[in-house]
């Protein structure tokens, strides 16, 4: 226990007296942990916090919170330091940097239900801007009025369409960041109509609309459907809360009764 508290004393003397700078030996040593950086890690930040957050100081507080948990577990197990205690202190400290990309993959997939009620409207706006630009310029145009959730899908799909990548990839791409209700569908469909000369692009043009719809009527009836199933639990609970009500005031009107 005594080596436990002269550690953390030293630890504390050495951040104190600034011997050792934690912010700047962590810039220094960042590069080194950056193959444990997820390939989709930058999306799900931009999702979630929008396009100005710095994805260096996100993963940086990772590194951080990391390596203290291990350092602290390490710390604990001085005294009878073992293979499996120095093992089970990696763990902790791994547990604890992979720790905000789960809860960014939680909040992802809580929104994809969001995502699937929501793509159908953004897709009839994309729909009015295509009869007037080409496919990459719509999509460019779209991303300022398109909902905050799309939008960093859509500008790394823009930036690869520009930066010259003309085949379907870029478009399954953000149908995989997506993965929604027929988001594979539509994307093709997109991907068609960007390939479309002009005398065939009224035809494939209809075709997008006609498929837009049919998810916008089916995003409506999901939407009234649940709205049903909402109204039909309230009601429920609210039979059940009047029901017991009934059924105490019962009992205790039986039991006054019987003691009289």
């Amino acid at each position: 226990m005594i080596f436990i508290v002269i550690g953390i004393i030293v630890f504390f003397i050495i951040i104190y007296n600034k011997i050792v700078e934690p912010n700047q030996f962590l810039k220094e040593t960042q590069p080194l942990f950056k193959f444990l950086m997820e390939s989709d890690y930058e999306f799900l930040l931009k999702l979630k916090y929008g396009a100005d957050v710095s994805v260096e100081k996100k993963f940086g507080e990772r590194i951080r919170n990391g390596l203290i948990a291990m350092v602290v577990m390490l710390f604990l197990f001085l005294s009878n330091l073992q293979f499996t205690y120095v093992l089970f202190s990696v763990i902790v400290g791994f547990v604890m940097f992979k720790q905000p990309y789960t809860n960014l993959r939680s909040y992802y997939k809580r929104n994809l239900h969001h995502i699937n009620l929501m793509l159908p409207y953004y897709l009839k706006s994309l729909e009015i801007l295509v009869q007037h630009y080409t496919v990459p310029v719509a999509l460019s145009r779209s991303i300022e009025q398109a909902p905050e959730i799309f939008k960093p899908g859509l500008r790394s799909l823009v930036a690869k369409i520009e930066g010259g990548d003309m085949t379907v990839d870029p478009y399954m791409e953000f149908a995989k960041q997506y993965p929604v209700r027929d988001s594979m569908r539509m994307m093709r469909l997109l991907y068609r109509l960007s390939l479309g000369s002009q005398d065939k692009k009224q035809e494939q043009l209809m075709m997008f609309s006609r498929t837009v719809s049919s998810l916008q009527n089916k995003s409506r009836e999901q939407k009234y459907a649940e709205r049903l199933s909402a109204m039909e639990q309230r009601t429920m609970i609210m039979l059940f809360v009047t029901g017991g009500g009934i059924m105490v005031l019962m009992l205790l009107s039986m039991m006054m009764m019987m003691n009289y």
